[in-house]
């Protein structure tokens, strides 16, 4: 009977456990294939207790407070847990102070992208833009004037374009610009049912307006969608037409650099935050370098458990702290909402600043999944490692945004 006992110990003793997830395999072979599978890094949400990794934080959420968390973890993290971020703090002091700072503000939406707002001083509903190549009155074209001294005469303004200085001074060593894109659409169709772009915004990374418009679209509108959108068809009827609108968005968000280098290296082109921007890149009718898109809804770390993509609402309320949509749909607060995820996203204080294959402006997933480590021609060599060793050399499926800091956490 000893002798029993003593074999499952024994056995029990022999399992091989994963560091990330911690799960226990009999044979070797099967903790190989399991990294090989997984792609567990540093970059994985985890747990700050027990720093179990999870693939998304839904996973790190429900291991601490879903139906059947953890035990210890729960304990400790509800008298020193953060409810936003997840962090566990050494005291409850501490806490409370970091809550001021986690918890945002909902953001308040400029006069200039308000529905309505723009016919104040007689204009029609057209464009605010902001363009940074733009630095002095005589490089600015017909149809455009200076914001600050428009606000001087009333009689100043255009019907079309207004533009302001959005100058960063950005250089090359800080990694590319970011900005924020949304738009909302109405319907089209004989049941309105064709989504039609209907206004366009896109904000900097210090939450300006840069650029918003109302657009034209191809074809007629049968549902503006009142209550989603806030639109009527007075707003539409001298709006700008939506291959102008298109043009507009690809000048800023290239940024003078070339299509080609944009599409390779991204050079001085932007990154583009938002929210399903797939979709509304294809109502723009236009596309954009994936290595250069930053979307929220498709971020692996802020996805569901099974890979389905959150909805912005939700992914605000429950990683800024705040309820956004309450009413129409504003594409300002939509902008700043998706900003603001990407940015505590990027700033995640990771162990290594990055893995094979990986660059601040490159690194997609097929780059990453192609380097996978644990092929097995090279399982021989994998058999004198330790499990700490597989998940130091193990690298992510997806780009990791906390890449994209200037300053690279190590």
């Amino acid at each position: 009977m000893m002798f029993h006992i003593d074999l499952k110990l024994l056995t029990h003793l022999n399992r091989h456990k994963c560091s990330a997830c911690y799960k226990q395999y009999k044979k070797w072979e099967h903790l190989i294939e399991h990294m090989r599978v997984s792609y567990h890094s540093f970059h994985e949400p985890k747990c700050g207790v027990c720093k179990k990794h999870c693939k998304s934080w839904e996973s790190v959420r429900e291991h601490l407070t879903g139906p059947l968390p953890k035990g210890q973890c729960a304990n400790i993290f509800s008298t020193n847990g953060c409810e936003l971020c997840l962090n566990i703090f050494d005291s409850s002091n501490a806490l409370e102070m970091h809550k001021d700072s986690c918890r945002m503000t909902p953001a308040l939406s400029p006069k200039c992208v308000q529905p309505g707002m723009e016919d104040s001083d007689d204009r029609v509903p057209g464009v605010v833009a902001t363009d940074s190549s733009m630095e002095n009155d005589e490089d600015q074209v017909a149809g455009v004037v200076d914001m600050d001294s428009s606000m001087e005469n009333d009689d100043d303004h255009v019907d079309e374009m207004v533009v302001m200085d959005s100058s960063t001074g950005n250089d090359d060593d800080r990694g590319p610009e970011v900005v924020a894109m949304d738009c909302e659409m109405v319907g089209g169709g004989s049941d309105g049912s064709l989504d039609l772009c209907a206004r366009v915004c896109i904000i900097d990374e210090d939450e300006n307006v840069i650029f918003h418009s109302y657009v034209k679209p191809v074809i007629p509108v049968t549902n503006f969608r009142y209550e989603l959108t806030g639109l009527k068809e007075d707003y539409l009827e001298n709006a700008v037409p939506l291959m102008e609108i298109k043009e507009k968005v690809e000048e800023i968000l290239y940024n003078g650099e070339s299509l080609w280098k944009a599409r390779l290296k991204g050079g001085k082109a932007r990154l583009l935050v938002g929210h399903d921007l797939d979709h509304d890149l294809y109502c723009l009718k236009m596309t954009y370098p994936e290595h250069l898109i930053r979307d929220t809804a498709k971020y692996r770390p802020l996805m569901r458990t099974n890979l389905i993509s959150h909805s912005l609402k939700y992914l605000t309320r429950m990683h800024l702290g705040y309820d956004i949509q309450s009413g129409a749909h504003d594409p300002y607060e939509d902008c700043v909402a998706a900003l603001r995820l990407y940015k505590r996203m990027r700033s995640q204080p990771h162990l290594n600043g990055g893995f094979p294959g990986s660059s601040s402006s490159g690194g997609d997933v097929e780059t990453t999944s192609k380097r996978n480590p644990f092929d097995p021609s090279g399982w021989r060599d994998l058999e004198k490692m330790s499990p700490d060793d597989l998940l130091n050399m193990s690298v992510p499926d997806y780009k990791c945004w906390c890449l994209d800091s200037r300053t690279v956490n190590s």
